[in-house]
């Protein structure tokens, strides 16, 4: 009798560990291509860290005219997707040369989708971006040095409104891909739009704040922002974060305090980036949290160094640190888990405050960073 009772509940057991742990196929389908339908396609999505040239997720003829590819291993989850003929400036688009939300699949077993592709983004020229910064913002230098990496960068800065006629100093937000902060014309996918977030919460509470930005490296972002050594898509990455956050705390920081009207103490200093700007942001805080009291964590690519979740289960931070973690719905689960698996490991720290976010529409790009800048400047300066 105990035999027949233990059996179906091993059964159950079994079966559940099974699927925790189940790993799924998806097949993308590309039934019709408006133009260049000779050219090479490619699917870049959150399962290959968004590269646009991924020589294993080239699509293959299908037959009948279709090409397709199949996405293998996947664990459950939310992924998003885009067709591209090599690069990102190559990518699929409406029939009207407008952009295209990101394609979004649920995957809790093995899929086929079917996608047609109405244009390629190539086939209608950008008009020339406008120049959209605020007066407020300013080029401190086009090729400041930084002797920790021996390379020259541009710096933004960001001043509220009668500054130049007052005063008072001011709290200082540090951020990462300073060309995507303020000025349409130097942003590759949008920009935040910070300048124009300080300017109307400055009109309607009075809140001010200085913002720095950072220009990244163009091919040394990825290594600039990695903490630690790692590969994507089969290629080698060197880290180089630590002469970074070196770089912001020990030479940029005083230049900026030397020069300026700012609040110098940690609890008045904040870091913070996206993607893999927001992973050195927390990086940086880690590494000085005498200097940055703050940092603010926007779709955070912690895929990219494992090992901080070791080093973040070990801080101890000697003063009250405040970190904000935001991520959107639609960048994947993993991106989601990464997150909230890494607010975890602070959460019952002590000196620290935690605030996290999940917006279920939030994709992956400038478009929702500037649509939550607001609620993390706001609860940053309460």
């Amino acid at each position: 009798m105990k035999f027949k009772i233990y059996i179906p509940l091993l059964f159950l057991l079994f079966s559940f560990a099974n699927n925790i742990h189940a790993q799924f196929s998806l097949r993308l389908v590309v039934t019709d291509v408006a133009t260049q339908n000779q050219d090479d396609i490619y699917v870049a999505g959150n399962f290959n860290n968004w590269n646009p040239r991924d020589p294993n997720y080239k699509l293959k003829p299908f037959g009948g005219g279709r090409k397709g590819v199949v996405v293998k291993d996947l664990a459950a989850g939310n992924y998003a997707f885009k067709f591209t003929r090599g690069g990102f400036d190559k990518v699929e688009c409406q029939s009207d040369g407008r952009d295209i939300e990101d394609r979004v699949v649920d995957i809790d077993a093995d899929a086929i989708v079917e996608c047609s592709i109405k244009g390629w983004k190539d086939n209608y020229p950008d008009k020339p971006k406008p120049y959209t910064a605020s007066p407020q913002v300013k080029i401190i230098d086009t090729a400041f040095l930084m002797p920790q990496l021996n390379r020259k960068r541009r710096i933004w800065i960001y001043l509220p409104k009668g500054y130049a006629s007052g005063n008072k100093s001011y709290p200082v937000i540090y951020m990462n891909d300073g060309q995507n902060l303020f000025n349409q014309q130097t942003a590759s996918y949008g920009e935040w739009g910070v300048d124009e977030v300080l300017d109307s919460m400055q009109k309607a509470t009075g809140k001010e704040c200085i913002v720095v930005g950072i220009d990244h490296g163009g091919k040394y972002r990825f290594s600039e922002y990695a903490p630690y050594d790692y590969e994507s898509n089969k290629t080698k990455i060197k880290a180089e974060g630590k002469d970074y956050v070196d770089f912001i705390a020990l030479t940029l920081k005083p230049y900026i305090d030397s020069k300026y009207r700012t609040k110098k103490s940690f609890e008045n200093t904040t870091i913070a980036g996206s993607s893999m700007g927001a992973l050195i942001s927390l990086y940086a805080v880690i590494q000085y949290p005498q200097v940055f009291g703050n940092a603010g964590m926007f779709s955070p690519s912690f895929w990219a160094a494992k090992e901080l979740y070791v080093t973040a289960a070990t801080f101890k931070n000697p003063n009250q640190l405040n970190l904000y973690f935001y991520c959107g719905g639609k960048e994947g689960t993993v991106m989601t888990d990464d997150m909230n698996k890494m607010a975890d490991v602070f959460a019952n720290k002590l000196n620290l405050k935690i605030f996290r976010t999940v917006t279920q529409v939030g994709q992956h790009n400038e478009h929702y960073w500037n649509l939550e800048f607001p609620r993390f400047v706001e609860w940053l300066l309460k």
